[in-house]
């Protein structure tokens, strides 16, 4: 079952400014034999987005504990469309980008869950979840949030009745 292709939403109706956007410019070796964004590479993508939230959001807004520790619990990535690496006369002197979307949609003091969307240009691309976990990397455990980092992911938080219908 595919999910409509639909635009990017408009900047007032990115569920009231919680969600987080990034720029991530695209390179050569992100692509596979067809020319088009390898579906591995969606991840590389999806993290350097969320390092930038998490470390240097996080670290604008104060908090820097993030880099103490944080681990992928689990990824899901929905497909929607490929995304190749076009250069046009608007591109052509610098590499294309993708733009991705992303806020919390679980929060709880033990792990939480990061929602992502994809856009090559203005087309939904692809979605993803990540569910983190806090954690201890010199005692190698998980541990808690602090009540910092849940007040800066709250930032993000977009409670159910908000969210994107499924497909």
């Amino acid at each position: 079952m595919t999910s409509p292709v639909r635009a990017r939403p408009a900047q007032e109706e990115q569920l009231d400014g919680r969600r987080f956007g990034y720029d991530c410019t695209l390179r050569w070796s992100d692509l596979d034999a067809y020319g088009h964004v390898n579906n591995a590479r969606f991840l590389t993508l999806y993290e350097e987005a969320r390092v930038a939230l998490m470390f240097a959001g996080g670290r604008a807004w104060g908090v820097g504990s993030f880099a103490d520790g944080v681990v992928i619990y689990r990824h899901e990535i929905d497909y929607l469309r490929p995304v190749a690496y076009t250069l046009d006369p608007a591109t052509a002197e610098r590499a294309p980008t993708v733009h991705i979307e992303m806020w919390v949609e679980d929060l709880r003091q033990s792990r939480f869950t990061i929602a992502y969307e994809l856009f090559d240009r203005t087309v939904l691309a692809s979605r993803a979840r990540s569910v983190l976990v806090p954690f201890d990397l010199d005692r190698q455990r998980p541990r808690r949030l602090t009540d910092e980092e849940q007040e800066f992911l709250r930032r993000y938080l977009v409670e159910p009745a908000a969210r994107d219908e499924p497909a």
